[in-house]
């Protein structure tokens, strides 16, 4: 009841923050075999447009779209979490243990071949010790990404791998070869480590951009939850994982400073505000339907656990570095524990939703553009005074009152979580309309490094009246435009 209640008071203090009569986008929900427990752990279109959806009790199930109907692909799966379609008739599977090529060998509809693909990691036996994935690069390269395990159970006596006393400690840990990694696997099948960091790394994906991109979730030593641009080598900021890089001292991280941890990360892109944006982000999936699914081709999308919403991300580099904007994406109908976000061949949008013991709901859902006028913040960018702001529409007006903007940061700590500090207005100075009414450019008093700066819009309007969907644009700044 306190969790209803609480989701209920956040809901009510983020309504002014969406549109609540869009009817650009709907969502609906799709009819589920029967006596089947929908906790969606991975979903991909196959090249002939049927869906598989692997559910976390170990079912992977295909679905038609023409004819809506389900077929069963395999079970007998632990924990599968991630699916990636080969060919019509072969999937990778990430089970808990390994990553598993699955093939229908005689062309009966049901998978008869299991393969390993890579067990190259270590297993304790604790029950937070996720495997997610995998994602392709463009050079045909693998990734998938491990959980660390949690000081809420143990392990058990038979473990998988080395053992290192020095990674149990701390509320979430690595005691087992390459927990909280990211982990790449060759075209010639080889894997080896690629970045270390992680928490809670629930899924990963390529942008438009080739960017590798990872949502870690809030816990200890993350404020609150944030989107990586991943590199070789790169820590990101959970210390368990170090004592599983060669180059690290034989120590325990959690004894360094907290000072000389965060002088060694790299930060996040994006920062997802604790309680209203985003309390446990999924899956991104960029947009790739050009334009089927509306204005947003290229575009990132990211799932959302504990809200009815998904995220879109507006990244960019400013002098090498990854920063950008969050803006929710509230869609009519939607649930929460959107878990899994897959674009179909028809330009909709397919959402499998978990709750398996956390806040969400179950089942699957497709979000279609209904072909409707969409009026949204189109593009965000980072001036050497303010932000741009693009809309999809021209704007009726534009003037300070309708902006409001405010900056503050999280600490990066071993506690769980973060409050905001330094939380302040900023004032807007200026506000330009561009000649064909579509860019706003904001002037502010000061633009600050390592803040998050969050923009409120007002009683923005295009100049048919319409208002956009999302009003809430939270930008990470890292770096400052020279």
């Amino acid at each position: 009841m306190k969790k209803i209640l609480l989701f209920a008071a956040l809901l009510l203090a983020c309504g002014p923050l969406f549109a609540q009569t869009d009817t650009a986008y709907v969502a609906e929900t799709i009819p589920l075999p029967p006596g089947l427990t929908a906790e969606v752990g991975g979903m991909d279109f196959l090249p002939d447009g049927r869906l598989a959806v692997a559910f976390h009790r170990g079912e992977v199930m295909l679905f038609n779209p023409k004819t809506k109907t389900w077929s069963r692909f395999a079970e007998g799966l632990h924990d599968p979490l991630g699916v990636m379609a080969v060919s019509n008739s072969e999937l990778l599977v990430m089970q808990r243990p390994e990553l598993t090529r699955v093939r229908d060998g005689n062309g009966d509809g049901r998978a008869d071949e299991f393969s390993v693909v890579s067990d190259e990691f270590g297993i304790s036996g604790n029950y937070h010790e996720f495997a997610f994935g995998p994602v392709r690069d463009r050079e045909g390269n693998l990734f998938i990404a491990l959980n660390a395990a949690s000081n809420g159970a143990g392990i058990r006596p038979e473990l998988r791998g080395e053992y290192n006393p020095l990674g149990r400690q701390g509320r979430m840990y690595s005691c087992v070869p390459y927990r909280g990694w990211v982990m790449k696997i060759g075209k010639d099948g080889k894997t080896t480590p690629f970045a270390l960091g992680f928490r809670s790394p629930n899924s990963l994906g390529f942008d438009a951009a080739g960017r590798l991109l990872v949502c870690d979730n809030q816990g200890d030593w993350l404020g609150t939850s944030k989107l990586y641009h991943v590199r070789k080598g790169k820590f990101y900021g959970h210390p368990s994982s170090l004592v599983w890089d060669e180059n690290f001292p034989k120590i325990d991280p959690l004894k360094l400073p907290v000072k000389t941890l965060d002088s060694m990360r790299t930060v996040e892109s994006v920062a997802f505000p604790h309680g209203y944006l985003a309390n446990s982000p999924t899956q991104p999936v960029f947009d790739n339907t050009n334009g089927k699914f509306g204005p947003f081709a290229g575009q990132t999308f990211v799932g959302e656990m504990d809200h009815p919403f998904l995220i879109r991300t507006l990244l960019e580099e400013v002098d090498g570095v990854t920063q950008g904007a969050a803006i929710p994406f509230p869609v009519k109908g939607l649930r929460r524990g959107n878990n899994r976000l897959a674009f179909a061949p028809d330009g909709t949008l397919w959402v499998g939703q978990t709750a398996h013991g956390w806040v969400g709901a179950e089942g699957l859902q497709r979000i279609r553009h209904t072909g409707g006028p969409v009026m949204e913040i189109l593009a965000v960018s980072l001036t050497k005074t303010g932000f741009d702001l693009t809309f999809t529409q021209p704007l009726a007006a534009a003037d300070t009152a309708l902006f409001h903007v405010k900056r503050f940061y999280y600490e990066y700590h071993q506690a769980y979580g973060s409050k905001k500090f330094e939380e302040k207005p900023v004032p807007v100075n200026a506000v330009r309309l561009s000649p064909d009414g579509r860019t706003v450019s904001l002037e502010l008093a000061e633009l600050k490094p390592g803040f998050i700066h969050e923009i409120t819009l007002g009683n923005v309007a295009s100049r048919t009246g319409t208002k956009p969907l999302g009003r809430l644009v939270c930008y990470t700044l890292n770096r400052l435009r020279r």
